[in-house]
């Protein structure tokens, strides 16, 4: 089935963060990958990004989802939910949040693909204590998209997820690496042929963090972010404001742009 008019909702992934545009200037990400692909089999395709970083499910609900009614889309990805854990917000109403957001882009678009998290456990030294809440999540957007006719990705049990080299410095945001696995997971679903080596094992051992690496990750990392999020919290601002979405319209992918955002040979397209 060819797809005319994909959309993608969400927070920093969406938006492709950690994964810089090879033309500079912006992120590329998973879904401007899967975007190219889709659009290397349909000549009409159009493509927007309504992802914007810093956002929780209620907030996608609110700025992002009323812009299908416009748009039209015959394909919607939707990712979120991190950030919905990370700022402490509880099972139950994250479940609800992932209730309301599913429903109401199911009911505006025919063809819908949401995604769990992965398990972040392994990468942090305070990993552990995120676990449950992210399994609560995981499990509310397998009820939805069950309930609600959504295809569901779903990367918890994806080895990936202990390898450093899939993720960004921060540990969170996915590397340039991560973000092609994701769109072959996206691809799959959808029964549309892929590059192989975007979803194989990378050669060697799977990189992961030591007591050095944590250290200096809680440091260089972790610090900034915690300064940066209490100041917000005084001055009444949430992450992702100011930020606009990087392609709110839905528009046609040059031959030019599948070149820039596909680095390596598609099926067929050597």
């Amino acid at each position: 089935m060819g797809y005319e008019r994909f959309v993608a909702l969400g927070d920093s992934c969406t938006e492709g963060l950690d994964d810089p545009h090879p033309a500079g200037g912006r992120y590329r990400g998973w879904a401007d990958l899967a975007a190219a692909r889709l659009a290397m089999d349909e000549p009409g395709f159009r493509y927007a990004n309504l992802g914007v970083r810093g956002r929780r499910l209620d907030q996608i609900t609110a700025e992002q989802v009323p812009a299908l009614n416009a748009l039209e889309p015959d394909l919607v990805a939707l990712f979120g939910g991190a950030n919905d854990v990370l700022t402490g917000s509880g099972s139950a109403e994250i479940a609800r949040r992932v209730d309301t957001a599913v429903r109401r882009v199911t009911e505006l678009a025919p063809n819908v693909v949401v995604f769990t998290l992965s398990d972040i456990s392994h990468r942090m030294p305070f990993g552990k204590r995120l676990r449950p809440r992210i399994e609560s999540l995981n499990e509310a957007i397998r009820e939805a998209a069950a309930g609600y006719g959504a295809r569901l990705v779903d990367l918890w049990p994806d080895r990936a997820a202990d390898d450093l080299r899939y993720f960004g410095r921060d540990r969170l945001h996915l590397s340039d690496l991560g973000h092609r696995r994701l769109a072959a997971h996206l691809l799959d679903a959808l029964a549309v042929p892929f590059e192989p080596s975007w979803l194989a094992d990378l050669p060697g051992d799977p990189a992961r963090p030591n007591t050095r690496a944590h250290a200096e990750w809680l440091w260089h990392v972790v610090r900034p972010v915690a300064v940066t999020r209490v100041r917000n919290r005084l001055i009444g601002r949430s992450p992702g404001d100011g930020f606009l979405p990087k392609r709110p319209e839905l528009q046609p992918i040059s031959t030019d742009e599948i070149r820039a955002w596909i680095a390596a040979p598609l099926p067929g397209n050597a």
